[in-house]
């Protein structure tokens, strides 16, 4: 008896799915598990945010004594090199190329390949694109950052700049921490067990860290005081805040330098180190290298500014009708002042030297209050504005979560 044709047609298209299933198995599905984005998503190439589709590209840094010419002669005509140099003085200087900075060079597929961007790295952020495919076009641009938020804690055993470099963190993180607590912390005078916790966020460039970005929150420990500080953006811009929304910033600074050490104290007599003589010393003096950057105390306005008898180069600054500071040995000014310049808090002002009377570099730093001088370490000052009252509650529940995340901190 002959199978009937639809018998056989069950059977043929059984067999061909079979085969089909085998086929799948043992050829097609190995393929696609080797290579499964390659063959089916080409996902495009892209370098400093230029598209490589149909270019390739060829990096190098830049050698001792090599200049724009050296990196491009190979490349671009020499007419085209000078017109780089002359034309985007504005958006680079190229006389400002430096060894050991990266290079790219992005080329045409052709025969005889071409060159179309050529880009510099200012430096791990920022780079600057020089476009020769049509006619001459240089913008600048930054690699794309992340941030990580981050939290660290230190103790002091000798300064706050040694802590940093023990434990191998940024230092601008701790240049950071001095510039929110300059009001309140006095940090030429801390002391070993000294401690800080600090909430910050990190930038990265390729997994590589480029700098800090913002700290959000700190808290510093110094002669048994917790001093606690909360960033908060409000109307006006954004400050650091105590626990009660009072501003840390305050209308003087501690010191008017960063990271030296006090080498004479405000005193009654002093035993004069050139003359030989006691004499009353009403000031305070910051040994720091020569050049180090001289700040303002406070806003105010220059009364004084030039050479002063053993004083040397000095600067006398008016901040009100009660309070003046001056600062004295100088090696020079900062430029552009004059008697008569209105100077902000925190602006350089000048340089440490060794000018006038003086054995050594430092800084001869004095305060007085309606004329008579006061000790500059423990001069009080008003805080500035505290957080909007109707913005209040809003502070308060972020400066809890943030101070529960310090105290957490180990």
């Amino acid at each position: 008896m002959k199978p009937s044709p639809l018998l056989i047609f069950s059977a043929t298209a059984v067999f061909v799915v079979l085969m089909i299933i085998l086929i799948m198995v043992f050829f097609v599905l190995p393929g696609m598990q080797q290579q499964p984005l390659q063959k089916r998503i080409q996902a495009p190439q892209i370098a400093y945010k230029i598209p490589l589709n149909g270019r390739v590209i060829r990096k190098g840094t830049v050698h001792e004594n090599q200049n724009l010419s050296d990196l491009l002669q190979s490349d671009v005509s020499s007419q085209m090199i000078d017109r780089i140099a002359r034309e985007t003085r504005n958006v680079f200087d190229v006389r400002k190329i430096r060894s050991g900075n990266a290079w790219a060079k992005i080329m045409g597929k052709d025969s005889v390949p071409k060159l179309h961007y050529f880009i510099y790295e200012i430096n791990s952020v920022d780079f600057v694109v020089y476009d020769v495919r049509d006619s001459l076009k240089v913008y600048k641009d930054q690699k794309k950052m992340t941030r990580l938020n981050r939290t660290v804690q230190g103790t002091i055993t000798s300064s706050l700049w040694n802590c940093f470099l023990e434990k191998r963190l940024d230092v601008n993180l701790g240049l950071g921490l001095s510039d929110i607590f300059a009001w309140t912390v006095d940090f030429y005078s801390l002391q070993k067990g000294d401690h800080f916790k600090v909430i910050y966020d990190e930038l990265f460039v390729d997994n590589t860290p480029v700098g800090i970005d913002k700290i959000h929150a700190a808290m510093f420990s110094s002669d048994g005081k917790d001093f606690y500080a909360f960033y908060f953006d409000q109307p006006g811009g954004g400050d650091y805040f105590d626990e009660k929304g009072q501003s840390l910033r305050r209308s003087f600074l501690k010191a008017p330098l960063k990271f030296s050490r006090i080498s004479s104290r405000f005193t009654a007599s002093r035993m004069h180190p050139i003359l030989r003589i006691a004499r009353p010393h009403f000031g305070v003096d910051y040994a720091a290298p020569r050049g180090t950057p001289v700040v303002a105390l406070g806003d105010g306005r220059i009364n004084e500014m030039g050479w002063h008898g053993g004083y040397g180069r000095f600067i006398s600054v008016r901040h009100n009708s009660t309070y003046t500071s001056t600062y004295a040995h100088l090696s020079g000014y900062a430029k552009g002042l004059k008697a008569g310049s209105m100077v902000k808090q925190g602006e350089v002002i000048g340089y440490v030297g060794s000018s006038g009377l003086s054995t050594g570099a430092h800084l001869d730093f004095r305060v007085y209050k309606n004329g008579k001088p006061t000790n500059p370490l423990k001069l009080e000052s008003p805080a500035a504005n505290p957080v909007n009252p109707l913005l209040m509650e809003q502070f308060k529940k972020s400066a809890i979560q943030l101070k529960t995340r310090l105290d957490s901190i180990h």
